[in-house]
């Protein structure tokens, strides 16, 4: 197993063609039999990884090189998926438009090289994977809401997202409601993931405004919701889900998917049991 193949079977799990500008390999590796997973794996852990005796250190989140520099180029996807949910696309990038600017900026801002630079001095195996284990479980949660009719209630879709992933039991987070009430029906939902990050107020505003009557983040700024809640009282619904909860559903079948490979693989750094 080398470095290329593990990147490959995330990419193929989640149905891409390519690795996402926020996904990469820091440092290639071959040989790989043992396997060091988190959610957050930076220069600590690669050095932990190394000292353990593991072949490959493999963080969910972007830590450095292209991975950052290229963020913001995923934060598109938001836009593809609100044009599949009916958002126009000219309203759709403009919802997105100062948020990749910002994001741009900032990584350019960052020391990119700091954790790449120690796997290479201690040349172990590095890299990240994001988008591709965030679309695995966006599909997954977008399966189980979509199993419900639209005339169930809100609180029936957490009851039905509880029971069928374990990492929401098992996690210390709550799923939340941060705008509308448990008791309204759910009516057209969409789970806005695997994009980057949540699009925040702008990208639920769009959402709400062409149909959406529920929208699913698994994590979204305090600031944001309080501005929904502002403009649309308990018309609508956003549910938080939680963001370490909902990474670990994308991330835990690829672990499963290593281990059929013959991998031992050790998560760390947040991952939740399913």
């Amino acid at each position: 197993m080398d470095t290329k193949r593990l990147m490959d079977i995330a990419l193929e799990m989640a149905g891409l063609d390519e690795i996402p500008g926020d996904s990469a390999i820091y440092h290639e590796g071959d040989g790989i039999r043992r396997v060091l997973i988190g959610i957050d794996i930076k220069g600590a852990e690669v050095k932990l990884a190394r000292d353990l005796g593991y072949d490959v250190a493999i963080s969910h989140h972007p830590i450095g090189g292209s991975a950052a520099l290229r963020y913001h180029e995923v934060l598109l996807r938001h836009v593809d998926q609100m044009i599949g949910a009916g958002v126009p696309a000219e309203i759709a990038l403009s919802a997105l438009a100062d948020t990749i600017e910002a994001r741009r900026i900032l990584a350019s801002m960052g020391n990119y090289d700091h954790s790449p630079s120690i796997a290479r001095l201690l040349d172990l195996a590095y890299m990240n994977i994001h988008t591709p284990l965030d679309e695995i479980g966006r599909r997954r949660m977008a399966e189980a809401v979509g199993s419900l009719d639209e005339g169930r209630t809100v609180a029936d879709l957490i009851d039905h997202l509880y029971t069928s992933f374990d990492e929401f039991c098992n996690a210390m987070t709550e799923i939340e409601v941060r705008l509308g009430r448990k008791e309204n029906r759910i009516g057209r939902a969409v789970v806005s993931h695997g994009a980057g990050t949540n699009g925040g107020y702008p990208v639920a505003k769009a959402y709400f405004d062409h149909g959406v009557d529920t929208v699913i983040y698994i994590h979204c700024r305090p600031e944001d919701s309080r501005r929904l809640v502002e403009e649309y009282g308990e018309e609508k619904n956003l549910i938080v889900t939680g963001h370490i909860a909902s990474d670990s559903i994308g991330i835990n079948p690829y672990i499963d998917r290593l281990r059929q490979e013959g991998l031992e693989v050790t998560p760390i750094s947040g991952i939740i049991p399913g």
